[in-house]
This record gives structure tokens, C-alpha cells and sequence, in this order.
């Protein structure tokens, strides 16, 4: 049974009414707190707030009649009450957390409610990994609601995942309580082209009244953009230009601005309400990838607000897109996303709305969050130990499985090359074309042109599949690896570096452990945050794995890498529904072209 079992708002009104007259006790009243209301947007000084059932039941001026002799009271000092934040779209894989974890890291920054794509677990184990999610989220003592993964895999015949979903497994999954709709349609392609059994699981969702997410990278605004957009996506947090957030919210489709670990989008896009002044109700904030340092040391929810209000946004209405919008896109206005009588008592006390400091943060009335610290109780699933086998590698890789050769007759020559470059803060590619030297036999990279090799190892069926190619970007010098079985979306082994020696060590080490990230320079382990469960995420505390990746992290510049978080983008390499060119288990993918384009220019 979860912890956070919730009474219908239909079967406790009768309770909640007798409370609001004076007739029944309150479980808890909050006196002399600023009410921030998100549904009038506005500033209520001088307000009371009482709570029973885990739900709010009177907001007013003065809540003593609410008060019995069992009523626990909440001085709030004059600080300004607002709702629990909503992260409108995310992963909890990004966190390298399994979700009791995850809501130990968020609840104390003030996140109360997460809508979550588990598309990370289902690309490794399938339904049973989101069964596995999907229990252990019900447990915790915030709002998990999960979205079934819609692209398992994301681009189906040109990668292979270690599962694959059908029509048939979205429709018996979709109706349950908890699972708010189907996750991002990544599959931007197969949309605009009709592909059948994305329309299925669109109709599916749609016929059971849920919410169905989008996904689209493309720049590209016209008639590809108004054919996905007919298709059925309701909201879509891949815009990276103001003229992305304004052509979406035109059409009736949510904009979701997002700040991950990685992704800035919010800066370039929130100029829409800003300057352009379009309805902000139609704007949410998100925070799609966060690893667990940055949950750590720098928030959550409460990040993204923050950066949306320096961006130039007003405070309350900044404050909205983190909770009744969201709540409001979902179909969930009525139960969370405002303090309003009925609703989750989801709050949080913070003495300033554009700094804020999250001081108290309550779910379900029950404190779960203190200056800073978890405060709730936490209920973690035993994950089976078949979670803990998945990476299966024919072992050991050896460092000849790296070698680039050149096309037959040019073994003395410089090949023009095309090579993935990363962009930084951004989770497009560019396809860059690089001319690479061919020494002693054999293609290798060029560190003044900032070119080191990729390889994707195969970690699903032992099919011992290694493909090679190069990416620029990253600045790495000296001899260095950095391996990793996150590799977004199928998740097989990402290898990156400058020594086909290391990239080798780092394979092996990850192999050895069942998963994770590693880094070995000049032949040394220099990093390793071990993940066991699926290959994507660790049951450690928090501040375990966040302290492990930062060291990483702080490897990493001395490799030369000087790029914010660049290890997601090195996760996000073999992603083949973002443009502009990736890597996959079956070759170097154009994504504009959608095929496979040969290492070298001919």
C-alpha cells in the first residue's frame, strides 16, 4: 500500500466542508503567511491555511475556528506560502537515482509533483522495468505519476534497444491510476510519415482521456512541424528559438521551457511572454535531464523558476509555470497546482519569491522537506538481480575493436571525415566534415582539430557489435577514456577517447561492474559512479553518486574538456530522433536524411 494514498476529494468534501465552517478540527493550520495564489495571481497577506485529509480546506483570513485540541499549528512568520512545484517532463533515470532516491534528492528544494517518461528503463528492460519504476514511485511520498514510454525504441529498424513496445503494451498500461499518458512521441519522423503504430498508441491514450507528449527537434516550422501537430502531441519541450515557443503555443500546443543539466532553453524561448507578451498559461516549466550533482547542489524546480524570473520573467508568473499550468495541462487543476480548498496540501514556505529559499516543503500536509534536508520517509523497492545483469558485452574488449581502418587504397592519405560535433548546452548535433590523417595504417583522430574517436559497444544480446567513428568537441588532450552504458536512448556503451588503450580499460571496468561511467587517463581509473540497476541507476544516498560524478566531472576538465556538463552530452550521442547526425548499433546516422551515411566522404 503507498504511503501517500490519497482519499478521493468526493469522499473527504463532507469532512472538509464541517472544517471550513469550525464544525471538525483541522490535522494542521499555517497562521500569518502571504498567500501566493497561482490561480489569481496575486499576493493575499494576512492569510490562514488549514489542511485535513491531506487536502486543503480553508484559505482566509483567520482559521481559529478551525483549531482543536489534536490541531497542529504552523507559525509561518510572515513568509510567503506557495504550491509545491511540478516537473512537467522529465526522467528520473537523468538523476542516476531510482525514485525513492530521486524524491530524497527533489523534496527538499520544493518539487512535490513529477510527470516522468521512463523511456531510460524500457529501452534496457522493458515492461518489466517500468512495472518496477512505476511501483517503487507509487511508495514515495510526493506525486510520482509516470507517462508510458511511446518509442521503445525511439527509431525503430535503424537501432535496437534491449525491448521493444507495441500498440498492445501501451494499451494495457495506459489506464492505470498513476499513469497520467503516453511519454514523449519522439518519433518525430515516423509521425509526419504515418507510421501506424505510432497513430495506435496515440489512439489509445486518447481514448482513455490522457495527455499524449511531444517531441520535436527539428527547426524545421513548416509543413512537417503542422503535419506532427495534427498528429496528436499535446506539448513539446525540444524548442531552443523564441520563434519555437510562439508557433507552438499558436497552435494550441503546450510550450515546456526547459533548464536541465545541460539544456539552457528557457533564456531564448521565455521572451515569448516577456517581450512578445503571448498568455503565459500556455508556457511550463521543466527540467527534462538532471544529474544528481546539479539536483544536489544546485535544485531542482526551484533552479528553473529562478532562472525564468533573471530571465526576466515575474515572479508569479514564473510561479504558475512550475504549478497550476502544469497541473492544468495534465487534467489535474482540480487536485494539485494551486493552494485552494480540495487540492493536495502540497506547499512550501520560502521568506522570497525571487531568491527563494525553500525553507518548509510539505506533500499530503506531512513535512518532507527542511532547510535544505529530506525529512519524509522514504519506501525503496529490493530491485530483483536481474536489474543488476544487464550489461552483457562479449568480454574482454580489446583495443584493436577500436581501430579505424581506411577504405581500401588509402593508407597514406587524409580522408575527409564526417564527424558528429556537439553544441554545447544543446542537445542537437551538427554534422561536421573533417579531413583526419591516416598514420601508420589506420585513421586516428586530431587533437588541434579537437576530433577524438566515438565507439558504441553493443550491451544488450552479446552480439559483440562495435561501430567506430569520430566526434569534435569535447577538447579532450593526452591519452583518455570516458565510457558509459547511459547512452540515451537505447543505452548501450558509449566510448569516447583519445587512446584506443584506455577506451579499452574504461569498457572493461563497466563490464566488470554492470554498469556506469568511468574515466581512465595514461592507463589509470581516474573516475567511476557505479550503476547497477539496468546499467542507469544507482539505490546509493544522493549525496553517494552526486559526489562520485562531480569527481568525474572534475576528471574530465583535466582531460581537457571545459564544456558545461558535458557528460550529458556524451550520453545523448546515440540519440537518433535529435539532428543532426548520431551514432547507432548499426552504423553513423544522418537524422536529417534519416540513413546511415558512410565514416568517410567519398
Amino acid at each position: 500500500m503507498s504511503q501517500n494514498t490519497i482519499k478521493p476529494w468526493h469522499e473527504v468534501a463532507p469532512h472538509l466542508s464541517q472544517v471550513a465552517l469550525g464544525k471538525a478540527p483541522a490535522d494542521l493550520v499555517i497562521t500569518n503567511v502571504q498567500w501566493v495564489n497561482v490561480q489569481s495571481r496575486e499576493i493575499i497577506p494576512d492569510t490562514d491555511i488549514a489542511i485535513a485529509e491531506g487536502r486543503f480546506a480553508y484559505c482566509g483570513s483567520n482559521a481559529k475556528h478551525c483549531v482543536g485540541t489534536d490541531t497542529d499549528i504552523l507559525n509561518g512568520e510572515g513568509k510567503y506560502i506557495i504550491p509545491g512545484f511540478c516537473d512537467a517532463h522529465m526522467h528520473i533515470e537523468s538523476g542516476m537515482l531510482t525514485p525513492a532516491r530521486f524524491t530524497e534528492a527533489v523534496a527538499p528544494h520544493g518539487t512535490t509533483t513529477l510527470f516522468a517518461d521512463p523511456h531510460e528503463m524500457a529501452n534496457v528492460m522493458g515492461l518489466e522495468g517500468i512495472r518496477l519504476m512505476y511501483n517503487e514511485a507509487v511508495l514515495q511520498p510526493i506525486n510520482i505519476y509516470l507517462q508510458v514510454p511511446s518509442c521503445v525504441p525511439s527509431f525503430p529498424g535503424f537501432e535496437d534497444a534491449g525491448s521493444e513496445l507495441n500498440v498492445a503494451d501501451i494499451a494495457g498500461f495506459i489506464d492505470q491510476s498513476n499513469i497520467i499518458g503516453l511519454g514523449e512521441m519522439m518519433d518525430f519522423l515516423g509521425v509526419i510519415n504515418g507510421d501506424s503504430k505510432l497513430f495506435g498508441e496515440m489512439a489509445v491514450t486518447r481514448l482513455v482521456g490522457k495527455t499524449i507528449g511531444g517531441h520535436y527537434p527539428s527547426p524545421d516550422l513548416g509543413n512537417h512541424f503542422h503535419a506532427y501537430l495534427a498528429g496528436g502531441p499535446a506539448d513539446d519541450h525540444e524548442g531552443t528559438r523564441e520563434i519555437d515557443a510562439i508557433e507552438r503555443a499558436r497552435r494550441g500546443m503546450r510550450t515546456m521551457l526547459r533548464l536541465g543539466s545541460a539544456w539552457y532553453d528557457v533564456e531564448k524561448q521565455i521572451t515569448a511572454v516577456t517581450e512578445k507578451g503571448l498568455d503565459p498559461r500556455n508556457f511550463i516549466l521543466c527540467t527534462d535531464d538532471c544529474d544528481a550533482a546539479t539536483l544536489l547542489h544546485d535544485g531542482h524546480m526551484d533552479r528553473v523558476v529562478r532562472h525564468a524570473i533573471e530571465c526576466g520573467c515575474k515572479p508569479l508568473v514564473a510561479l504558475q509555470m512550475a504549478t497550476i499550468n502544469t497541473a492544468t495541462h495534465f487534467g489535474l487543476e482540480r487536485e494539485l497546482g494551486s493552494i485552494s480548498p480540495g487540492r493536495r496540501a502540497d506547499f512550501i514556505l520560502t521568506g522570497d519569491l525571487t531568491e527563494l529559499p525553500i525553507d518548509l516543503v510539505y506533500a499530503y500536509g506531512r513535512k518532507v522537506g527542511e532547510e535544505g534536508q529530506f525529512v519524509g520517509t522514504l519506501m525503496p523497492l529490493d530491485w530483483p538481480a536481474g536489474m543488476k545483469q544487464t550489461v552483457r558485452v562479449k568480454q574482454p574488449i580489446d583495443a584493436n575493436q577500436f581501430e579505424i581502418n581506411p577504405p581500401r587504397g588509402n593508407n597514406s592519405v587524409t580522408l575527409k571525415t564526417h564527424v558528429i560535433g556537439i553544441i554545447e548546452n544543446q542537445a542537437p548535433t551538427k554534422l561536421l566534415e573533417i579531413d583526419l590523417d591516416v598514420k601508420d595504417g589506420l585513421v586516428e583522430g586530431d587533437e588541434d582539430k579537437d576530433v577524438c574517436q566515438i565507439a558504441l559497444v553493443e550491451r544488450h544480446k552479446s552480439s559483440g557489435t562495435v561501430i567506430n567513428g569520430f566526434v569534435s568537441g569535447f577538447g579532450y588532450k593526452g591519452n583518455m577514456a570516458l565510457a558509459s552504458t547511459i547512452g540515451h536512448d537505447s543505452h548501450h556503451m558509449i566510448v569516447v577517447g583519445t587512446s584506443r588503450d584506455d577506451m579499452a580499460l574504461a569498457a572493461n571496468k563497466l563490464i566488470q561492474t554492470n554498469g556506469g561511467i568511468t574515466l581512465w587517463r595514461d592507463g589509470q581509473q581516474r573516475g567511476l559512479v557505479e550503476l547497477p540497476i539496468a546499467g542507469l541507476l544507482s539505490d546509493a544516498p544522493p549525496s553517494e553518486v552526486a559526489s562520485d560524478l562531480i569527481q568525474l566531472r572534475n576528471e574530465m576538465v583535466n582531460c581537457g574538456c571545459n564544456l558545461n556538463n558535458a557528460f550529458m552530452q556524451h550520453t545523448l550521442l546515440a540519440l537518433l530522433v535529435i539532428p543532426e547526425i548520431r551514432i547507432s548499433n548499426k552504423g553513423i546516422f544522418d537524422v536529417t536524411k534519416a540513413e546511415f551515411v558512410d565514416l568517410f566522404i567519398k
